[in-house]
């Protein structure tokens, strides 16, 4: 298999954590998920690198996730919007690198595919709050170009 997106790899990393949530997270799933489903070869690193990432900082997400989720108790809400919230959010602390719309409209589009009908807003309006929160602009900001002599 060539090279997998990082898109393809939020959409494995969503399975993954989806099914980690009824069985809990176990040493060595993600290669054997990978195994399973694509046969031998390597884990893509950035696929490792998300479900790894939710599982260490699972708390802290969830503490971010709560604090900007009105009205809603995260065990309340849908396992697919809950794990999904937990990608995006680990995406936008821990991989600046990523614009914040990017991390964002890809979640919407998972949210979209996977949960409910009203997912697709309401992951949509609690990842906008927490990006505002962490100050991340939805588009780079232009640099200031110094004017010309």
């Amino acid at each position: 298999m060539g090279a997998v997106s990082r898109s393809r790899c939020r959409e494995l990393a969503l399975q993954l954590l989806y099914q980690a949530e009824f069985v809990g997270h176990r040493e060595g799933e993600v290669a054997r998920f990978w195994g399973h489903f694509y046969g031998r070869g390597k884990v893509p690193p950035y696929l490792a690198d998300l479900v790894a990432g939710v599982a260490a900082h699972q708390q802290e997400l969830d503490d971010l996730i709560k604090k900007h989720s009105e009205h809603w108790r995260l065990e309340r809400m849908v396992a697919v919007d809950r794990n999904l919230l937990r990608l995006a959010v680990y995406e936008l602390l821990y991989h600046p690198e990523i614009p914040a719309k990017v991390v964002i409209n890809e979640a919407v589009e998972l949210a979209k595919r996977y949960g409910t009908e009203l997912s697709g807003a309401f992951v949509n309006g609690i990842l906008d709050r927490i990006r505002l929160a962490l100050g991340r602009e939805v588009e780079p900001r232009e640099q200031q170009k110094a004017p010309a002599d």
